[in-house]
């Protein structure tokens, strides 16, 4: 049944910055309590507040549960507009100290492996030189969780390899993609790895050590798997699988694992002397980097001076 406007301008009027700041609170942190420490509240306020707003939606809005409280369909419902909707007001203000201060703000940068370990920190790099009052948030994570973040407003950018377009993702939300550069895939191995030997010479001689590969949700595992595919060889059966650079990093350097990465990811592990790299013949493209953006939102003016330095990197070649 379709509301009545009437309804609707009470409901409006009715909401609060306040509640809805606490409302997604509780959503991120699943805990009446969490929420209520993060925000200098009290439980009991916090639950008064839960309260009024499911009294305005005229519906519950979390369900309990052994671990805290999860949202009801409802709740689901309210929290993806809620998002965009803090999501606008951040980039109000944003807008309003561009006018009053120059160039200010802040710019959420969601990113995965690709462009973690090079591409990323050289751009923010460039990015605090040029205007240093921009705060920069980075959100490491898969493709499959950053997407529906920059879909809502939560992420500014995502920076890292562009899902194919035969991937239900590449389509999924109002995206636009925007291409930087071709990147290929590197085997490496940590510097003091006795158990790879200097002669190898194809995958198929690597298939019997312990590996670490991408997380299955990842497109990298897709140009992974298709690697093996190609080699006419099985994954191998001694896997970890993940995508923290930290983690795979570690791994690396004091086990006898070896690991797929990026070529722009590796390349700056090799250089300090951490990594090698193994010269195999079946390694091939891993894709295009690039970075993803709103397609039906303007741009912060954070997020463009950002978007500026990115491109600015990636065409200096000083990633490739």
């Amino acid at each position: 049944m379709p509301v009545h406007p009437l309804t609707q301008i009470r409901l409006s009027r009715n909401l609060k910055l306040s509640q809805l700041l606490v409302f997604d609170r509780v959503i991120e942190t699943g805990s009446i309590l969490h929420a209520a420490n993060d925000m200098g509240l009290t439980q009991p306020a916090v639950t008064k507040i839960i309260q009024e707003l499911e009294a305005g939606v005229d519906g519950a809005l979390f369900a309990r549960s052994n671990r805290g409280v999860v949202p009801t369909d409802l709740g689901l419902l309210l929290a993806r507009r809620v998002k965009s909707l803090l999501a606008e007001f951040r980039y109000m203000t944003e807008e309003l100290d561009q006018f009053r201060f120059g160039t200010a703000g802040r710019v959420i940068v969601g990113t995965m492996i690709a462009a973690s370990a090079h591409l990323l920190p050289s751009t923010i790099a460039r990015l605090k030189a040029r205007a240093p009052n921009v705060i920069v948030t980075v959100r490491e994570g898969p493709t499959a969780q950053l997407f529906p973040a920059l879909a809502t407003g939560e992420v500014d950018i995502v920076v890292g390899r562009l899902p194919e377009r035969e991937l239900p993702l590449a389509e999924a939300f109002p995206l636009a993609h925007q291409p930087l550069f071709e990147d290929s895939l590197d085997v490496v191995a940590g510097s003091a790895n006795d158990a790879v030997g200097p002669t190898v010479t194809s995958l198929r001689e690597l298939g019997h050590l312990p590996w670490i590969l991408p997380t299955p949700d990842s497109p990298l595992r897709y140009a992974v798997e298709r690697m093996f595919r190609s080699a006419g060889i099985d994954l191998p059966r001694d896997l970890v699988e993940s995508m923290s650079v930290l983690t795979n990093l570690g791994l690396l350097l004091t086990t006898h694992r070896i690991a797929v990465m990026p070529r722009v990811a590796a390349r700056q592990f090799v250089e300090a002397g951490l990594l090698r790299t193994l010269s195999l013949p079946e390694l091939g493209a891993f894709g295009t980097v690039g970075y993803s953006v709103r397609a039906n939102k303007p741009l912060t003016p954070a997020c463009e001076v950002f978007i500026q330095c990115l491109r600015e990197v990636a065409g200096r070649n000083e990633v490739g």
